[in-house]
């Protein structure tokens, strides 16, 4: 209800009118019956003297002092004074939280301030209800007439216009009839507020209290705190990284070597030291300090990096000082190698020495300080040590491994007619190299070299060709013949490469010799009993075809009175036969040849002696060739010439002797 209502009711100015009957009051109805709102809406209010009348009662002196003291007594004045110190308390606006965490944690008080409002509006509106129900009944008892019923002037001497017909005497009226609730409860409201000032005070003092212990952890972790295993609770980070620091100075490291004591290089020894890098600033900023009560219930574990520096010269010094680097430690490695046991060969594996590879393990002992380790051992790293050229697992070493087995795999025999000859590993492994301690010895050369020697050996004990043979002529005597151009004779190169191959896949096999001449038959006599039997001596042939001649004629050979045209004797074989054919002698100094005659059939077999037929002579046989004889070819009667040239066959021996 406006201060305008309260000041017209309770005024001490207003004129009491001691006749007033209660009978003229009242008019039978009661308060709320009486109290029409439709009828008090009715009353008309002249605008412009509403607005002096409200213009002069906002300025009565007196009833702002009455309505204040009234509020006073009420206690409405003592909690508005309460309000203004709790609103203007600058220890809630500095505080450090925001209003939204500070809500969180007052919601009790909110919801009490919730209810306190909502009792303030349903107070007001009893009060205003009570207040209208009373003047619209005075506005109806001025309208029906009352004795000495004048309205309280308006102040500041102003007449009012009013639409009553009379003037209104104000009486003092009851509380009972006022029926007003708003009075107790404005008392009760009192206690309320009081309680939640006090609430809000309680909540204030423990949020200052909370807010202060927030910002003792701002520089410092919460409890429950470790770093790098240290317990960091309630420390600020330079007191963190002064803990780190000592750690960092106690740094040690332990290096092991092969066959040798481990040794410890200290921090001191490399200048090892701690260097901050805000890691432990960046993990405090993290934390939030109004979150510090957290630490009592839930503990925080980091691990950050130690950034350390050392000095890597010093290191290097430290190293080259290590037993392991010193020349009367040093054991250099042995190559894996390949070696005959019992009946095969088989991988010996290499050693691996202790010659340290200075260097790398340099290289391997930064890394591991640089990592913080407390120990390393360059046993375990392989890269620390000079390795076998060789190792076991080589390659190459595995191909020498599977060639050496395939020698003592491969088995060759070699058959001379009725005889064999048999090469296999207990001959080849004889042929490889080895060193003292019985490891192979790759040596191509000399590998060729018993393979070169083992077949000429074979060659000088089977090969014909160039030997003596002791022939039974048909005379029935007994001649020995030379045969450089007939027999078997082995073609050593083409054996040679054949071997090679067989012998390095382990093949086993039975075979004849890679030959370049062969004979008609095995044996020292290997001429067989097919051939051609030219006997100078008796000037006469025989062609023998299996042990049975076929053919036989008189002949003519070379002049035995000259040297250089005397038949040459030995064992040959057919070149050719050519019918027609001219015959040419040497090129003489004139550039012709030294002859040419032509001849109907043509059948060389030492390069320019052999048969042809010779019309010209006068007979065959005899002593014709003493001083008649040819330039050194076998003279034939044209008609046994032409048989020859129709039976004779390739590779059939002609054995031609004195």
């Amino acid at each position: 209800m406006s201060n305008k209502v309260k000041r017209n009711l309770f005024s001490e100015d207003v004129p009491i009118q001691e006749d007033f009957d209660d009978e003229d009051f009242d008019d039978g109805k009661s308060d709320e019956e009486s109290f029409d709102d439709e009828e008090f809406d009715d009353i008309e209010y002249d605008s412009d003297e509403s607005e002096d009348y409200d213009e002069d009662f906002d300025e009565d002196a007196d009833y702002d002092e009455e309505y204040s003291e009234d509020d006073e007594d009420s206690g409405g004045g003592d909690y508005e004074e309460d309000y203004e110190e709790y609103s203007d308390d600058e220890s809630c606006e500095d505080s450090e939280y925001d209003e939204e965490e500070f809500s969180e944690e007052d919601s009790d008080t909110d919801e009490y301030d919730e209810e306190n409002s909502e009792l303030d509006e349903d107070m007001e509106v009893r009060i205003d209800a009570a207040m209208s129900r009373i003047v619209a009944d005075m506005d109806r008892e001025a309208q029906t007439g009352g004795d000495d019923r004048s309205a309280r002037p308006y102040p500041s001497g102003k007449s009012g216009k009013s639409a009553r017909p009379k003037p209104v005497a104000y009486v003092p009226i009851d509380e009972d009839e006022l029926n007003m609730p708003a009075i107790p409860a404005k008392k009760k409201h009192k206690g309320l507020r009081i309680t939640g000032v006090a609430a809000i005070m309680v909540v204030v003092a423990a949020g200052c209290a909370y807010g202060g212990v927030s910002y003792y952890y701002s520089d410092k972790f919460f409890d429950g705190t470790t770093i790098n295993g240290i317990d960091c609770s309630r420390k600020t980070p330079y007191e963190v990284e002064q803990l780190i620091a000592e750690n960092v100075e106690n740094y040690t490291i332990q290096v092991s070597s092969r066959n040798l004591e481990p040794q410890v290089i200290s921090g001191d020894q490399i200048d090892y030291k701690y260097v901050s890098d805000g890691e432990v600033l960046k993990l405090l900023k993290q934390q939030k300090p109004y979150e510090w009560i957290r630490g009592f219930f839930e503990e925080k574990s980091y691990t950050i990096s130690e950034n350390v520096t050392y000095s890597k010269e010093l290191l290097q010094n430290q190293v080259l000082q290590l037993n392991c680097a010193k020349k009367e430690n040093q054991v250099a490695p042995e190559n894996a190698y390949v070696a005959f046991a019992d009946t095969q060969f088989e991988i010996i594996p290499e050693t691996e020495g202790s010659e340290l590879n200075v260097k790398q393990a340099y290289q391997i002992l930064d890394e591991a300080v640089a990592g913080k380790q407390d120990s390393i051992d360059f046993a375990g790293n392989s890269d620390a040590y000079v390795a076998a050229a060789v190792t076991s697992e080589d390659p190459g070493l595995q191909a020498t491994l599977n060639a050496c087995n395939n020698f003592t795999k491969a088995s060759i025999t070699y058959t001379f007619g009725e005889e064999t000859v048999t090469l296999d590993g207990s001959t080849i492994k004889d042929w490889l190299q080895f060193d003292e301690k019985g490891q192979y010895v790759q040596d191509d050369a000399s590998f060729q070299q018993h393979i070169k020697d083992y077949i000429a050996q074979l060659a000088a004990q089977y090969d014909t060709v160039g030997t003596d043979r002791a022939f039974n002529t048909t005379s029935g005597r007994t001649v020995y013949v030379y045969g450089s151009a007939y027999g078997w004779k082995i073609d050593q190169d083409a054996e040679a490469a054949q071997l090679t191959q067989e012998i390095q896949s382990g093949t086993q096999t039975t075979r004849d010799p890679v030959y370049s001449m062969t004979a008609n038959s095995r044996g020292y006599n290997d001429l067989g009993n097919t051939y051609i039997e030219v006997d100078m001596s008796d000037q006469h042939m025989y062609y023998y075809q299996n042990g049975a001649i076929i053919f036989e004629s008189d002949i003519v050979s070379g002049n035995m009175s000259y040297s250089d045209r005397q038949t040459p004797p030995g064992i040959f074989t057919l070149y050719y036969k050519k019918s027609p054919d001219v015959l040419k002698g040497e090129i003489g100094p004139d550039g012709k040849p030294e002859y040419e005659t032509p001849v109907q059939y043509w059948m060389p077999f030492n390069v320019g002696i052999g048969f042809h037929d010779a019309s010209w002579q006068p007979y065959f046989g005899g002593d014709r060739y003493l001083t008649g004889g040819s330039h050194g070819c076998i003279n034939m009667p044209p008609g046994n010439a032409a048989v020859l040239y129709d039976i004779i066959q390739y590779g059939v021996p002609i054995i031609c002797f004195y």
